[in-house]
């Protein structure tokens, strides 16, 4: 089986890597030529299109910042669609608009290929130990022939219905994990004005109640100053933009999350838009003029659960 991935960012890069890891047979499209040859160096080959990519492929894989991108690489005319066929396998691993998703899919089916989305939750640096979790929205059949290939570069693999509910759910997720920044910030602000030495105050927290996954992680690159956590301001403001577009066709009145979004914004604007997302925090760092630092924090995040074999479905559909 070979498989083409569209897409090598921050993350898509990291799951095309465990493909390779695996010893798939992979070829790879990004406009950057950069982190392609790197990915050649590796022994992936290169497609010059999309479309090149599709017709040389058994599955593809599509990893995308934006609905918007997404569309485009898929409907151009040298497009992923363009490459499709009967008997062919599409994985949208984007973080993209359901009803997007859906349509999208309705051309690859009309071309005769299978479409599953599956996006991915956990950070950069668990797609990178193949320690992600991954959310399928699909049919069975295209579920089960796709499991193999996921299970390659994740290791929780959730079933969550038809086609759409996957990207749903990784917008809820994505949702939650904003507003858990922007509290952790502020829990930071205040301890910080009250006296409480960061340290012990991010071992309160972790050992209680108040604890986080974002906490851990997050937590830690922005008391190290780096802030990394490979992903940045503008994927947040797009992510929470999907979120409240769901809300308001559920007809559901959003309190929490407009003020959280205009959070970002004001973050984006004071940093720039491509600049790394907990900087959110630095808006409280601003205000009360300090920098929220304790020693011993790590720069960049460490999966603290390395690639294992195996996998899990989290919920079998049956």
């Amino acid at each position: 089986m070979r498989i083409g991935f569209v897409g090598l960012g921050n993350l898509g890069s990291k799951l095309a890597g465990s493909l390779l890891r695996n010893g798939v047979d992979l070829v790879v499209r990004d406009l950057d030529e950069a982190v392609v040859r790197s990915f050649i160096e590796r022994g992936a080959t290169s497609a010059a299109s999309p479309k090149e990519l599709a017709e040389r492929c058994d599955v593809v894989i599509t990893c995308l910042p934006s609905p918007a991108t997404c569309a485009e690489v898929m409907e151009a005319a040298d497009g992923v669609l363009a490459g499709l066929d009967r008997g062919k396998l599409w994985l949208e691993m984007s973080t993209t608009d359901e009803s997007e998703v859906r349509r999208l899919a309705t051309l690859a089916s009309e071309r005769g290929a299978m479409p599953i989305e599956c996006p991915v939750s956990g950070g950069c640096h668990r797609a990178a130990t193949g320690n992600i979790s991954i959310f399928c929205g699909g049919t069975r059949e295209a579920f089960d022939l796709a499991l193999p290939i996921l299970a390659m570069m994740g290791r929780k693999i959730l079933h969550t219905g038809p086609l759409g509910s996957a990207s749903i759910l990784k917008v809820v997720t994505n949702y939650l994990a904003s507003v858990n920044l922007v509290s952790i910030g502020e829990a930071f602000a205040v301890a910080h004005q009250c006296g409480i030495d960061l340290t012990t105050a991010y071992e309160a927290i972790h050992i209680s109640s108040g604890t986080s996954f974002v906490h851990e992680t997050e937590g830690q690159v922005i008391l190290n100053g780096s802030y990394d956590i490979g992903f940045t301001l503008d994927l947040v403001q797009k992510d929470m933009s999907l979120f409240m577009d769901l809300a308001e066709r559920a007809e559901l009145p959003l309190e929490v999350a407009p003020v959280v979004l205009e959070m970002f914004n004001d973050a984006a604007t004071r940093y720039g838009s491509r600049a790394l997302s907990p900087r959110v925090v630095q808006r409280y760092e601003d205000a009360v003029g300090a920098e929220f630092r304790a020693p011993g924090f790590p720069a960049e995040l460490i999966d603290d659960e390395p690639e294992q074999p195996g996998y899990e479905v989290v919920i079998d559909p049956g």
